[in-house]
């Protein structure tokens, strides 16, 4: 909010430092909690350590305390009421009413770039979601979709190039497995509809029948050798049926409200991850045991000189030749960077069971001197379990398919929106169910730790009055009521706050202070749940201030003010629930 106030704030304390000879630490800057009077806060304890370092004899604390009271003297900005120098901190506080006004007055000429930050010049891919072609589109799916969906839209906000990229896994057992089972059973069958339900069903018969007659392992082999050999039939078959999937998959992202810029293949990278083992063990890197009956191996511990286990042993080629996962993301590493060379980071958005697995990835390409594996990093996160902790699997059938879960989803929202507002046209009514079904779904994956469990829950996930997308929803709808029985907002350029202000306006303005801050820490850790939690703090004091102070009913500039807090909190809301891939209705 007072962002050209800190820059005059940090040039007089650079050109006083620099005339008396102090060395100045880097500044960090950090909001003052609410207390009376918004500010913000920096301190000098970096800055007398390092005059410590260089030889001066100082008490750091007694030191920074002295150039917090020199600084001091040297500040006179407009806006500011007052300014501190306690126990080494220079505190700087705000103006209420003139605070208050530069907050509304930011949202609105902002609207839905409010809390956006300013280009980094950083290019970042998101790589998330990851489906098997040839198996069903599940709940398991979801979190992963979802999670890295929200990442890349809070990432593009807070200022970053984001290339948001898929990999299916469309090659490996599974695949053979389903190949078998078509050839064996559904030869010549084609999906109508529900494309991912019947490509799941296919694969999950085929995973029964080799449960239950392990001999049929043997006809598995043999259709993978001839993969492996690229046979020109069995190539074919899976080239179409890909393409059944990938169909399956755009209809389920549409559906999200998800996008891909680009789409890599672990069949892709087969080759040319062979080639990079084979590399390795040309190089020593990698052992090859394969004449013994083994795999080809990386004793990250042994090749480091590490004595204490921390890395383990990866197997990167399996004993008959085959590739395995981490020969195929060896070379996909490195495909991401030939295609965007410019990358600053390439994140993994893949559940929590895979940590180990990149852990090794990456390691291993850092070894073989690639300085992207600097670059590279994995975002974990946790499985979701059907009530009953029952976890997701597609061999044992036991799915709950995205398509009848947004199904369920929409048809419980147009209810409980129904029950709710019964005068709702039919057409409303079909917008309100499908974006409260919608963010009954992603919400309370976004709004849990990336790194905890989720299990779904229909009652909790529509709840319209407690911690859940309705409830946000619900209060965007309310300020949206507000403004349009007002006939919209008073044309006065800008906002006035000269009354008293409420306790409770004074809560909301402080939350709607806070989201341009909750942006960039939720960029920065990768945490779409600061948005989530900042969507539900937002929301509920709203709540508070609904019921508190009277809009209409005020007299004219308190109307007027007022008016405009209200707007300013529709938009804040809009734009919190946009960077969860999240509808705000009009109406509910």
């Amino acid at each position: 909010m007072f962002q050209t106030e800190q820059q005059i704030i940090e040039a007089n304390i650079k050109t006083f430092c620099t005339a008396n000879g102090i060395p100045l630490a880097a500044l960090e800057w950090k909001p003052i909690p609410f207390s009376g009077e918004w500010g913000f806060s920096t301190s000098f304890f970096g800055t007398a350590a390092a005059e410590a370092r260089l030889g001066k004899k100082v008490v750091v604390a007694q030191r920074a305390q002295e150039i917090a009271e020199q600084v001091k003297r040297q500040i006179d900005v407009p806006g500011l009421s007052h300014i501190e120098a306690v126990k080494g901190y220079l505190n700087l506080y705000f103006d209420t009413r003139e605070y208050t006004r530069r907050v509304v007055d930011t949202v609105l000429e902002q609207k839905n770039c409010f809390g956006s930050g300013p280009a980094t010049g950083q290019r970042v891919m998101i790589e998330f979601s990851q489906p098997n072609t040839h198996k069903a589109f599940h709940v398991g799916h979801l979190r992963g979709t979802i999670l890295g969906d929200a990442i890349c839209r809070i990432l593009e906000f807070a200022g970053n190039d984001v290339v948001r990229a898929n990999y299916p896994g469309d090659m490996g057992m599974h695949v053979i497995k389903w190949l078998w089972g078509y050839l064996k059973f559904h030869n010549g069958e084609e999906p109508a509809t529900d494309i991912t339900r019947w490509m799941g069903e296919v694969y999950a018969e085929a995973a029964h029948r080799i449960e239950e007659n392990p001999d049929l392992e043997a006809e598995l082999r043999s259709l993978y050798a001839r993969w492996d050999q690229r046979d020109p039939e069995i190539v074919a078959l899976w080239e179409r049926t890909r393409e059944w999937s990938l169909e399956g998959f755009r209809q389920m992202y549409a559906a999200l409200d998800v996008h891909f810029d680009v789409y890599y293949f672990n069949s892709q990278e087969e080759k040319p991850g062979k080639e990079m083992v084979e590399e390795l063990v040309r190089r020593g890197i990698a052992t090859d045991e394969r004449a013994q009956g083994g795999a080809v191996i990386v004793k990250i511990d042994e090749v480091l000189g590490l004595d204490k286990e921390q890395f383990r042993t990866a197997v990167v080629l399996r004993s008959d030749g085959t590739a395995l996962y981490a020969t195929e993301d060896l070379a996909l590493a490195l495909h991401k960077f030939r295609d965007y060379p410019d990358l600053a980071k390439s994140v993994y958005v893949v559940d929590v069971r895979q940590s180990l697995h990149f852990t090794q990835v990456f390691k291993i390409l850092e070894i073989a001197g690639h300085a992207q594996a600097q670059k590279c990093s994995h975002v974990s996160y946790e499985l979701v379990t059907l009530p009953g902790n029952v976890v997701i699997s597609s061999r044992e059938g036991t799915v709950v398919l995205l398509e009848d879960l947004l199904r369920e989803a929409t048809t419980r929202a147009r209810a409980e929106a129904h029950k709710k507002n019964p005068s709702l046209t039919e057409a409303q009514l079909e917008n309100v169910a499908k974006a409260v079904g919608l963010g009954a779904l992603k919400y309370p994956i976004l709004a849990r730790e990336n790194t905890k469990m989720v299990t779904f829950d229909w009652q909790t996930a529509l709840d319209f009055n407690g911690q859940a997308a309705p409830y946000i929803q619900y209060a965007h709808v309310r300020c949206n009521s507000i403004l349009r029985k007002a006939g919209g907002l008073p044309d006065v350029g800008r906002s006035t706050f000269d009354y008293e202000l409420n306790p409770a306006e004074i809560q909301l303005i402080d939350m709607i202070s806070r989201f341009p801050g909750e942006v960039q820490r939720a960029a920065a850790e990768y945490k779409p749940l600061a948005i989530a939690s900042i969507a539900y703090d937002i929301a509920k004091t709203f709540a508070g201030f609904y019921d508190a102070c009277p809009v209409m009913q005020a007299e004219p500039q308190v109307r007027a003010a007022r008016l405009r807090l209200v707007a300013a909190t529709r938009q804040t809301l809009a734009n919190s629930l946009a960077l969860l891939g999240i509808t705000a209705p009009e109406v509910m």
